[in-house]
């Protein structure tokens, strides 16, 4: 492998990591006037989406740790965004939906992402943003090559 070549990946990767936190940062200062964060918005997306949920399906669909979805529930569950209801053919069982404030939630703070992706990707022409799809999505399909080659491992 050149010295070049590392220089040229290295750069890009950091600022693919550059673009991604900051990316993230500004929605989230966004999305705070709607109560939402981005993680959150993505785990209630989720719950939305499915009409419930059970914690291990989150865990599952994010690739976290059960704790790790476990405390982002209770803290949503602490603000009335979600709410525990226990299966009625199984106890044990707890199944995650959205109250009316959750969807209030979701509903307000969709607008408020849609401008922003619009805001930002205004700076690139049709094309610039087409290429810029269709690169990622071949380093996606490279990561998802690499994720399974570890599994193989």
């Amino acid at each position: 492998m050149s010295t070049t070549f590392t220089n040229d990946y290295t750069k890009a990767a950091e600022a693919l990591r550059d673009f991604y936190v900051r990316s993230h940062r500004a929605l989230d200062k966004l999305m705070a006037g709607q109560g939402a964060t981005i993680a959150r918005i993505k785990i209630m997306s989720c719950i939305q989406r499915d009409g419930k949920a059970r914690s291990t399906d989150l865990a599952e669909a994010f690739g976290f740790a059960p704790r790790t979805i476990t405390e982002a529930i209770d803290g949503l569950e602490r603000d009335g965004l979600v709410e525990r209801i226990t299966d009625a053919a199984d106890r044990r069982v707890k199944y995650i939906s959205l109250t009316e404030l959750g969807k209030e939630v979701l509903s307000t703070s969709e607008p408020v992402r849609k401008r922003f992706g619009a805001q930002l990707f205004e700076v690139l022409s049709e094309k610039e943003i087409a290429q810029l799809a269709e690169l990622l999505g071949r380093l996606n399909e490279r990561l998802l090559e690499l994720e399974d080659g570890c599994r193989d491992e």
